[in-house]
């Protein structure tokens, strides 16, 4: 998973394709839950590009996409969002590889 490191490389990646923002702490439990199996998800759902969005380096685009909680995904495809599992839940494997296998 690439960790994005800019607003304007934000602006750049939603543009091209099937991409996946994974938005988390390193302070999150949640997150730390999910971090075992996310190679696997990534592996199974190569069609998507993945990346890391630090919620406190990027706290004002967590705001503008109304990203509350952590982890949450946000999929944009081709500049226009397509989906997002955003709440403030902890999430499991099988939730979030159901919300990527909706994607497709």
């Amino acid at each position: 998973m690439k960790k994005l490191e800019s607003i304007e490389q934000y602006k750049e990646v939603i543009l091209e394709g099937k991409t996946v923002l994974m938005f988390s702490a390193d302070w999150c439990p949640d997150c730390r839950i999910i971090e075992p199996v996310i190679p696997e998800i990534l592996a199974a759902h190569a069609e998507f590009t993945f990346y890391y969005v630090d919620r406190d380096e990027f706290i004002d685009l967590c705001g503008e996409l109304d990203v509350f909680g952590i982890p949450s995904f946000v999929a944009f495809e081709n500049g226009k969002e397509t989906g997002r599992f955003v709440s403030k839940d902890r999430k499991t494997k099988e939730e979030i590889e159901s919300f990527l296998n909706g994607l497709k």
